[in-house]
């Protein structure tokens, strides 16, 4: 038993599940990136304080080392005034105090003098998409914002500003740069000018959020305007955890894996995005890389004060990081192994009385505790892997916008979530149908075993008798599961059961134990029908001769 429990302890170290990242690992693959520190303190050398100070957010609200020395470069950063940057510049000419870059793009945008400045610098561009994006200005069959020769049109205008100051600053990586080239001619030859706006609009929203320098930061290394939709809308509900999106994209640079691991995880994905963050770029990317949430045991940090364990932890978060699956096969093989010599200890522990003697067969204990081992196995990771019954968290935000002067113009599109496969009920179909195939193999197994035990046909019938309890086990537990999961379905407490796994629960048993009795319990029994038979008509005592009388005279 003492090395049963060593082993299910080397498996329980092991830093890997099949649904989530352990915090072990991530905090491994971080050793020697940069920081988010770092980083900050990088943008704040190159003079960029508004993407610095988000950082600086970021990094106080995972309360990371050194962020004082980050907090003083960025004071210092402030008190020198305007950017030497051509926008922001640009912005500071209207405001006596030479601040007005540090605004939202958007607001600073939608003010007058700001939007002519912007105007006339990219009506003298000679950037093709800016001078596409400028001809849209004369587009009169516009959707989402009134025509930019409307009355309402300083809407229009500041998108439009917003979206061309980027790509005239090269702010805009080479996909969405084509994109928005291809949507801006498509709409000034007359086609359908809704993509267009849509894409300007995501851009003026995250300009009503971020100023110059941030925006810029922020959109320098989005591809495509699915993930520059997507990440805008992240924006407009991330709330207080919005510099943590903002560090998420800065510092992996990765603005497209943060969008799928935001859309995989709705729920739990910024906070974990910020747990990764106090580690350093190399755990963010080890995370987006992983696409899997973030598991931390409590238990196992009290257990790593003991100096093998600590050791031996080390080593086996180094092979969960280079080679998961490799250490997956490990922890099961520790648990499997741990289980099988549970049974083999509680073999040798309980004593076989003489009179069953005839009834052991070698080799069959070997069986009989692996299956032991396999539902040791099954019921250990149901147990203790994280997240294994969780539903998706995947979320779709729908975006609904009322501008003034837009009147009663087609309504937007909004996405509605697509019905999703419940992970939860399909693992509770998998759990009983393996466990029936488990029982189903056990009843083979004990069928198997008594027909080569060393006694005779008529003692086998009066065993297999006494193993009816074992051979309906699959009914008992069929019926159980359905029960227990019926009554954990009607407290509406979140329990992964549903009705139709409620079910399938006795409906496996029905079909294991059908298939058992009818075509493999059946033929043996009816074979030993016919040879105690035989065994009984050859020793039977012959039948005595009639009487014969003599004929009277």
């Amino acid at each position: 038993m003492a090395g049963a429990a060593l082993l299910l302890l080397c498996g329980w170290l092991v830093p890997v599940h099949l649904r989530a990242v352990d915090l072990a690992v991530i905090q491994r693959a971080g050793s020697g990136s940069p920081s988010l520190i770092d980083r900050g303190m990088a943008l704040a050398g190159a003079g960029q304080s508004g993407p610095a100070e988000l950082l600086l957010q970021a990094a106080q609200r995972q309360r990371l080392i050194g962020v004082e020395k980050l907090s003083n470069a960025v004071s210092r950063l402030s008190a020198q005034g305007p950017g030497a940057n051509r926008v922001e510049k640009l912005l500071d000419q209207g405001d006596a105090r030479g601040r007005e870059s540090a605004l939202p793009l958007t607001e600073a945008l939608i003010r007058l003098e700001n939007r002519d400045r912007a105007l006339e610098l990219l009506a003298a561009s000679a950037t093709p998409a800016v001078r596409e994006l400028m001809r849209c200005r004369d587009l009169t069959n516009t959707v989402l914002f009134p025509p930019s020769s409307s009355s309402s049109g300083q809407a229009f205008d500041a998108a439009l500003s917003v979206c061309g100051l980027l790509v005239e600053e090269n702010c805009v990586a080479t996909g969405l740069r084509e994109a928005l080239l291809d949507r801006a001619a498509a709409a000034i030859r007359g086609g359908n000018s809704e993509p267009l706006e849509g894409l300007l609009m995501d851009m003026m929203s995250l300009g009503q959020r971020l100023s110059w320098g941030e925006l810029a930061a922020f959109a320098q290394d989005v591809e495509d305007p699915r993930t520059l939709s997507f990440l805008a809308d992240q924006a407009r509900n991330a709330g207080e955890q919005a510099p943590v999106l903002f560090a998420a994209v800065v510092l992996s640079r990765k603005p497209g894996g943060v969008a799928a691991y935001l859309g995989k995880f709705s729920q739990t994905g910024l906070s974990d995005l910020g747990t990764s963050l106090r580690w350093g770029s190399g755990s963010l990317e080890e995370l987006l890389r992983r696409n899997q949430r973030i598991y931390d045991s409590a238990l196992r940090a009290r257990a790593l004060g003991f100096g093998p364990a600590g050791i031996f932890f080390r080593g086996a978060t180094d092979c969960a990081l280079r080679e998961p699956w490799v250490a997956l096969t490990v922890k099961w093989f520790f648990y499997l192994s741990g289980g099988f010599l549970i049974a083999a200890g509680l073999r040798v522990w309980r004593a076989v009385p003489v009179i069953e003697e005839p009834l052991r067969v070698r080799g069959f204990h070997v069986i009989r505790e692996m299956l032991f081992a396999l539902g040791f196995l099954l019921v250990v990771l149901l147990l203790s892997e994280p997240f294994l019954a969780q539903d998706s968290q995947r979320g779709v935000y729908p975006l609904r916008l009322r501008l003034p002067g837009v009147g009663s113009v087609a309504a937007v599109a909004t996405s509605g979530a697509k019905p999703k496969l419940m992970n939860s009920t399909l693992l509770t179909l998998l759990l009983f149908f393996v466990l029936q195939a488990l029982i189903y193999i056990t009843c083979r197994v004990k069928l198997v075993e008594i027909r080569r035990q060393k006694v005779v046909p008529r003692v086998q019938l009066k065993l297999l008798e006494n193993e009816e309890h074992l051979f309906d086990a699959g009914l008992y537990l069929g019926f159980c599961g359905t029960i227990v999961a019926l009554i954990l379905n009607s407290l509406d407490k979140g329990y992964p059961f549903s009705l139709m796994a409620a079910y399938s629960s006795t409906s496996f048993g029905i079909i294991f134990v059908s298939i058992f009795k009818i075509f493999n319990l059946r033929p043996v029994r009816r074979q030993l029908l016919l040879l105690a038979e035989a065994d009984s008509s050859a020793v039977a005592p012959a039948a005595p001769a009639p009487a014969r009388y003599a004929p009277t005279a």
